[in-house]
């Protein structure tokens, strides 16, 4: 992102309070941001980018006085997210955010030594970038997004949404170590609840449309949106495809239940962000990553979308619509 560009999306930052804490003097530090799934003009990758910034703002970092941000935004583009890591890595910044699996596999097998932060990643011991949750060892800590049972939880709330599915179909990467887990939750949790599980690869706008157009041509079908940069940066094209061809689905994260999704169940993701940037203050302030533990999501929200549930021919059950932290009617 151009300075220019950086200014203007903190807007009204001056307004903001300023705690010194003794930084006057200090060198100025560079940090890069990596937002694989997102584009610079997407409102949830820009609501991210504001819980970052300002939760630093309040804990003393200002920009250009002793602070300087790299913004690199991939668009979702797996390809486009390993440039723009190499490039962060070989800029040598003090320290590097990023959000999502493949862009943070792509830095941890480009730097050891770059103090890393992370949010919006599923598995980060099973995908080798930690060493244990309590104590991460190496450049890394962060904010891990979702449990490994998470897929069978998916499940039993579409199931609930409608009783008589008989089939689910999920967009998922077939190269994603936390994928497959969810998968595997997934599979054992369908056969007690008489439901065939189909999972298609989804790398990019024309695979998501075509296997949507394939479980949408069968009937008593849903669908399983698992997170990831090319699910998150297609939301458009996901929710008006399971609208064409009436197709009831489960995401991972708030925003696509608000951009038109039927439902959604995950983390807080910008409480994730306000975290992220504690622990790059602490960093910053000397504290090594590695001693720093990988944090869980404390609470799942999920949010209903009437508008859509009765677009679908669906009455959503009361009991469901108790345990919603949102509906959008």
């Amino acid at each position: 992102m151009r300075r220019r560009e950086f200014i203007a999306l903190l807007g009204a930052a001056a307004a903001w309070p300023v705690k010194a804490r003794g930084q006057q003097g200090e060198r100025l530090r560079r940090v890069g941001v990596l937002l694989a799934a997102y584009t610079e003009t997407d409102r949830a990758g820009q609501a991210r980018i504001k819980a970052l910034l300002s939760t630093l703002q309040r804990l003393g970092w200002t920009e250009e006085r002793n602070i300087r941000f790299d913004l690199r935004w991939g668009a979702g583009n797996l390809e486009s997210g390993k440039t723009l890591a190499a490039e962060l890595v070989r800029s040598a910044p003090d320290a590097i955010v990023v959000a999502g699996d493949p862009a943070l596999a792509a830095l941890h097998r480009l730097s050891k030594t770059i103090p890393i932060v992370f949010t919006q990643v599923s598995d980060a011991v099973d995908s080798g970038f930690v060493a244990t949750l309590a104590r991460p060892g190496g450049n890394i800590a962060g904010f891990q997004n979702f449990e490994p049972e998470i897929g069978g939880k998916w499940l039993g709330v579409l199931r609930e949404t409608m009783p008589k599915l008989l089939r689910v179909g999920v967009l998922l990467d077939s190269g994603s170590a936390p994928h497959a887990v969810f998968l595997r939750a997934l599979q054992a949790a369908a056969p007690p609840l008489g439901v065939t599980v189909t999972a298609a690869n989804a790398p990019n706008a024309g695979e998501i449309e075509r296997a949507i157009a394939e479980f949408g041509s069968q009937p008593d079908t849903g669908l399983i949106v698992f997170p990831h940069p090319s699910t998150i940066a297609n939301r458009a094209l996901i929710s008006a495809l399971v609208a064409r061809h009436r197709l009831p689905a489960i995401y991972p994260y708030r925003y696509f239940a608000t951009d038109g999704g039927l439902i959604s169940y995950g983390p807080d993701q910008i409480d994730q962000w306000r975290g992220a940037a504690k622990y790059l203050d602490r960093i910053l302030r000397g504290e090594a990553p590695g001693e720093l533990p990988v944090q869980a999501p404390v609470k799942y929200e999920m949010v209903i979308n009437l508008k859509t549930a009765k677009t679908l021919g669906l009455t959503i059950p009361p009991t469901l619509l108790a345990r919603a932290d949102e509906v959008i009617e």
